[in-house]
């Protein structure tokens, strides 16, 4: 009989102990930080396809889409602290509210925002970039050549961007101005991103009728996550598609070890 009890025992000290670990992997998660995958290619050449990267939640507070299962319990957003122009964000697109977006924030409320032959205006202002003597291609992309700049966001600092030319139709477009409490995000792989630009008939200044499966538009303070910080893991290739996760003996060399624990800029 005793020993049953100390077996007992035993079996309910591993229970609460999973118990426990579960309840405390939720609660980082849900106010510290959360993982995510990045699993396109529209903020190339800031993040890659296979990259792994942690969420900071607490950094613009917390929302309903900051809980599991998107619990309506949280009425709007609270602790709220005003993302900065340059961030890069991970949220909910209004068309599309079950998938998280990622994309640089270009536009706070009040802003104007506007694209002439793929140069970028803010409040009339042209933001610089310089070309480099760099090109980049990616398999999925075939031969295709991107150019590559860098764009200066002044006291935002300088990021990335890759362009394929200025004369796409996403490079032509607004003037935008944002509305209250809603931001306005790019990808920095800006001709091949489904973002702020497009968005549902009568967003102003919109591109509409194309790429509208995840039309973004302005994007409502309570639909942010979090703000992306830096990568922990980062692999050139998804080794289910092929069926080779099996052959681990490879797995060093899909690994792009430069890249990890990079911080996001």
């Amino acid at each position: 009989m005793a020993a049953e009890k100390k077996k007992d025992s035993a079996l309910w000290e591993t229970v609460k102990t999973v118990i426990f670990a579960v309840v405390i992997a939720i609660g980082i998660r849900t106010v510290a930080y959360e993982p995510f995958k990045i699993p396109s290619g529209s903020m190339r050449p800031t993040l890659l396809i296979g990259d792994y990267l942690f969420v900071s939640k607490f950094s613009y507070g917390y929302s309903k889409y900051s809980l599991p299962f998107d619990l309506p319990i949280i009425p709007g957003r609270i602790f709220f602290t005003e993302p900065e122009r340059g961030d890069v964000v991970v949220f909910r697109p209004p068309g599309e509210i079950e998938t998280n977006f990622i994309k640089r924030l270009v536009g706070l409320p009040g802003d104007k925002i506007e694209l002439r032959h793929g140069r970028l205006y803010i409040n009339d202002n042209l933001i610089d970039r310089q070309p480099t003597t760099e090109y980049k291609s990616y398999k999925d992309l075939g031969l295709t050549m991107l150019k590559v700049y860098e764009e200066d966001f002044g006291d935002a600092g300088v990021h990335t961007i890759h362009e394929f030319n200025d004369n796409q139709i996403s490079d032509n477009v607004g003037p935008y101005i944002v509305p209250d409490e809603k931001y306005f995000l790019m990808g920095d792989n800006r001709d091949r991103s489904s973002d702020s630009r497009f968005g549902p008939a009568g967003h102003p200044g919109s591109i509409t009728g194309i790429m509208q499966q995840g039309a973004v538009g302005y994007v409502p303070a309570e639909n942010l996550i979090g703000r992306a910080d830096f990568l922990f893991f980062s692999i050139d290739r998804d080794p289910k598609v092929d069926g080779s996760i099996l052959k681990f003996w490879n797995w060093p060399f899909w690994i792009r070890w430069s890249r990890l624990f990079n911080t996001i800029n």
